[in-house]
């Protein structure tokens, strides 16, 4: 008998219900339309680390929250459980949820910035995935803000022992591992960029104060 109850279990330690949500959420497509139909979490300043049970019960996520729940749908469905954080100099970092079709890399996310969110599976690279934010990762200043990326994607099944997926606490021990691991840079140049008016106000569409 397997030691590891999210494989003794079959179903991830998902209630029925939770696994038929997830079972429905059967393309990084409809995953991300989910995701941009649930209400942006600003709670204590977005000060929570909830799980993907949390998540469906609360009815509300932030980026990283989102990345987690992008991860156990895509899992559901198959596919590894992979994140990928996006590194930011004067603003908060993104996490995003990756996968691969046809050798080409996609996004799913949630952001409060409308060009921070889905990408098509057409990137050759990880650093060509990653460089397609640049122009829409900006602070409230308008600064574009973008400088690296987790070098390799994370599994998140190495977190599998704090039952990630449904943990009722908050998964702080994440988020805390992506500070230690490589990030590779985008950019060497320190000279600071900003958005034009009209880009700015397009990234802010539907933002969430």
């Amino acid at each position: 008998m397997s030691s590891n109850p999210l494989k003794s279990e079959g179903r991830f330690n998902l209630s029925p219900a939770e696994l038929r949500l997830f079972r429905t959420l059967s393309t990084p497509r409809k995953i991300q339309n989910h995701l941009d139909d649930l209400p942006y979490n600003n709670e204590r300043g977005g000060e929570t680390c909830r799980s993907p049970r949390r998540v469906i019960r609360d009815g509300t996520a932030h980026c990283f929250e989102g990345a987690l729940f992008a991860a156990s749908a895509l899992r559901v469905n198959g596919r590894p459980p992979w994140i990928l954080d996006l590194e930011s100099v004067r603003d908060d970092d993104h996490v995003i949820g990756v996968y691969r079709d046809y050798n080409c890399w996609g996004a799913i996310a949630k952001s409060n910035y409308s060009g921070l969110r889905f990408r098509e599976p057409v990137y050759r690279t990880l650093r060509e995935l990653a460089m397609s934010y640049f122009e829409d990762y900006f602070n409230v200043a308008g600064e574009k803000t973008l400088r690296g990326f987790s070098t390799r994607p994370v599994n998140l099944s190495r977190f599998d022992r704090i039952q990630w997926m449904t943990a009722e606490d908050d998964l702080w021990a994440i988020p805390e591992y992506l500070y230690t691991i490589p990030h590779t840079s985008i950019l060497t140049n320190q000279k600071r960029m900003y958005m034009d008016d009209r880009s700015y106000n397009a990234g802010i569409v539907g933002r969430a104060e």
